[in-house]
């Protein structure tokens, strides 16, 4: 006998919904998009459609490790737990722990309720991140534009009739800080309404195939092309912002050393489409400027990702239907932070500086190398694998190994993990339930949906359960850490005049949630108090309401709301942070430089997400392979074969080449996350490729963020068998 089952998929950004079939033995038997999904409307990609392949993975550990030496010993969670608390008690200063968060954090409840509880009861400021190897520009620029690193203004998709799009691919990314199942169809419908799409990007693209126009540019010089566009607006009086603002002065004043002329030499674009780039947005109905991971990843990352909100404020669609809009999520509550800051400590070595409590992930490696008071000793992984995802992983890898303890909380023993003294695995994807909190605060439509446990534990412990467990064991406590943290809410939320259950009895209210676990009580409790929730005054949205609705419910086209988001000291937006300007300087700095002969840039996969997706075998071959994308007028001029050897500052690798027009003379693109040779995963071993993070430098960052630079790294390419002097 077959069930059917409908779940959310947690593999990207999109959160489509999936329709599952299980056997009687709950084996995955087909994966289909659901079609009574309100946001995702039955869309699918080829993600979700190996989820029961990635489910059921033979290589995924089932039970923990301990190694012992070179060899691994399966333990039960006593035993592995205990061993944990034995290498933590032997750390004499918490300043010498640290932490890393992978990209699978931020698809997991577990990540987005656990991670902060955990990392204050180790009581260590050294945390890290996939977001400073990919994100981090933007939350720093929409902290000091807007006051917090979350408010941050997605394209209105459906209803825009302009969008300028740069450094992003969402027909293979699914879409990146803009939350939209089926982006594909979404810019297909934009331009069957009539209206345009731009794409810049060193690469043609699937979707700057798709788009009405793509332009080329330069790796890394985004910054100047967007400050182009914001000088033509200011000398063609086109300016009509539609809030009140601070700093419009100083932009304006900053713009000017960027005229389209200067700006062209560096980036490529022709300055006639400079201008007519920022008429066709002035202009427009309705319009949004949206940039992602390619534009995050380079030396001048926050400045790019600060022009692209200050143009949506200069042409008037910032906060309106049709332009940039802040989504408002089911679980959105808190009150008032005090001002956005960064840097309120620094690294121990390079002294760089904190942004949203993170480290960046580019001094890694120094933080464990070097001698003195607080080096690192104990490192603490939670679903990533720096080793391939970070700048200059090998010397990582080479790091890992000086460690007095490393505890991994990871699905598979991997290239990182290898060197964890104790591995606790997760559960299975369908034992687990599922909510996007991250995610559905940048979706294009409000929306929310639970995914509850597909199937029983089976006496393994939930994610949940293994984060909190560490929890208490860092923090010498014993007791129950949901029902603590569920009182400190109720706590706040009674205090807070106008919360909905101010002057409540926090016992009783305690007692009103609903759910099977922590976790879901947790939930319950935050839709609750959310601007949606029952407890808010303005809706009736509870745990139980998601439940009686496995599809998810539609909360309502995105609406005006910025006098909500904002969080500045002064009440206005930002336009001319301080640190932002003074960065810029920085930028001037670089204009008349002449660009390096060949750069290197990363590439998406539609059936890849970084390292962990290369083991489930429909999803490698094809077109998700790891070659050296690279232009055949380079080809010749270099005299290059079948491969290549490419040569940075930082390492060397000898790769396949994929000769194509589709990039620019002096680009070639690396997809990141590979380099599996030797692992005990079979089939990301079969297809190892090689790691593009042997080539990128940890000592380059972008100044504001502290982002690690994967796009614009200067490499020189040789046929192999050629000795070349560096």
């Amino acid at each position: 006998m077959t069930s059917t089952v409908h779940r959310t998929c947690p593999l990207c950004e999109a959160v489509c919904g999936l329709t599952l079939t299980l056997d009687e033995g709950g084996h995955v038997t087909s994966v289909r998009g659901d079609k009574d999904d309100p946001f995702s409307k039955g869309f699918i990609c080829p993600k979700g459609a190996s989820l029961g392949r990635l489910d059921e993975d033979p290589d995924r550990l089932r039970k923990p490790l301990i190694r012992e030496g070179d060899l691994w010993r399966e333990v039960g969670w006593d035993e592995a737990f205990a061993a944990v608390k034995a290498g933590l008690d032997r750390v004499a200063d918490r300043k010498s722990i640290a932490v890393y968060l992978g990209n699978p954090n931020a698809h997991s409840m577990a990540g987005a309720l656990y991670g902060a509880p955990l990392i204050k009861a180790l009581g260590t400021r050294n945390v890290f991140s996939a977001s400073t190897a990919d994100q981090m520009p933007k939350h720093v620029a929409s902290g000091l534009m807007f006051g917090h690193p979350l408010a941050i203004p997605v394209p209105d998709l459906d209803r825009t009739d302009y969008l300028l799009m740069l450094g992003a691919n969402p027909l293979e990314s699914n879409g990146s800080l803009c939350t939209a199942p089926d982006f594909p169809g979404r810019l297909r419908a934009l331009r069957g309404r009539g209206g345009r799409l731009v794409v810049v990007d060193p690469r043609r693209t699937r979707t700057a195939a798709l788009a009405d126009e793509h332009v080329f540019v330069r790796p890394g010089t985004d910054a100047y092309l967007l400050f182009g566009i914001v000088h033509t607006l200011f000398a063609e009086d086109l300016v009509t912002p539609s809030h009140q603002v601070n700093g419009l002065a100083e932009v304006r004043e900053a713009a000017k050393h960027f005229p389209p002329e200067s700006v062209s030499h560096r980036t490529g674009v022709a300055a006639e489409v400079i201008v007519r780039l920022a008429r066709e947005l002035a202009g427009a109905r309705t319009a949004a400027v949206y940039a992602r991971i390619g534009t995050c990843t380079a030396e001048f990352g926050t400045l790019a990702q600060w022009l692209v909100d200050v143009l949506n404020v200069l042409t008037g669609n910032l906060d309106r239907p049709g332009g940039a809009m802040f989504p408002k999520p089911a679980t959105e509550f808190g009150a008032r932070r005090r001002p956005y800051a960064v840097g309120r400590w620094k690294s121990r070595v390079r002294g760089l500086p904190e942004a949203n409590g993170e480290l960046p992930v580019a001094t890694l490696a120094d933080e464990i190398e070097t001698p003195g008071e607080g080096q690192v000793k104990f490192l603490l992984t939670i679903a990533g694998n720096p080793v391939l995802s970070a700048p200059h992983g090998d010397r990582l890898d080479a790091a890992f190994e000086g460690l007095d303890f490393m505890v991994s909380v990871d699905p598979y023993l991997n290239e990182t993990t290898k060197h964890a003294n104790v591995i606790l695995p997760p559960p299975r994807v369908l034992q687990s339930g599922h909510y996007d909190f991250a995610l559905l605060g940048f979706a294009v439509r409000n929306y929310t949906r639970y995914s509850p446990p597909l199937l029983p534990l089976d006496g393994q412990p939930s994610e949940a359960q293994i984060l909190a467990r560490l929890a208490m064991i860092a923090s010498g406590l014993e007791g129950d850490l949901d029902a603590f943290v569920i009182d400190e809410m109720l706590r706040k939320a009674a205090e807070t005049p106008g919360s909905g259950i101010e002057g409540r009895d926090i016992a009783e209210l305690h007692d009103a949630l609903e759910g099977e676990t922590g976790s879901e009580r947790r939930l319950d409790l935050m839709l609750r108090l959310g601007p949606y929730g029952e407890w808010a005054g303005k809706g009736d949205l509870s745990l139980r309401k998601l439940l009686d609705h496995p599809h998810g419910l539609d909360l309502g086209a995105l609406e005006p709301r910025l006098d909500e988001v904002l969080k500045t000291a002064s009440g206005l937006i930002e336009l001319a942070p301080p640190q932002l300007i003074e960065d810029v300087e920085r930028l001037r700095g670089r204009l008349a430089e002449e660009p390096p002969e060949i750069v290197l840039i990363g590439r998406r996969h539609l059936r890849s997400n970084n390292s962990w997706l290369h083991n489930v075998g429909p999803l490698v071959g094809g077109s998700n392979t790891c070659t050296l994308q690279i232009n055949p007028a380079d080809v010749a001029r270099l005299g290059l074969g079948g491969e290549a050897v490419v040569r940075s500052a930082k390492g060397q690798l000898t790769v396949p080449l994929e000769p194509t027009d589709t990039i620019m003379p002096g680009v070639v693109s690396l997809p990141h996350g590979w380099g599996h040779a030797g692992s005990p995963q079979s089939v990301a071993a079969e297809h190892a490729g090689v790691s593009a993070n042997v080539l990128t430098d940890e000592s380059t960052i972008d100044v504001p963020s502290g982002n690690a630079v994967f796009n614009g790294v200067p490499v020189t390419i040789s046929p192999t068998g050629v000795i070349t002097a560096h």
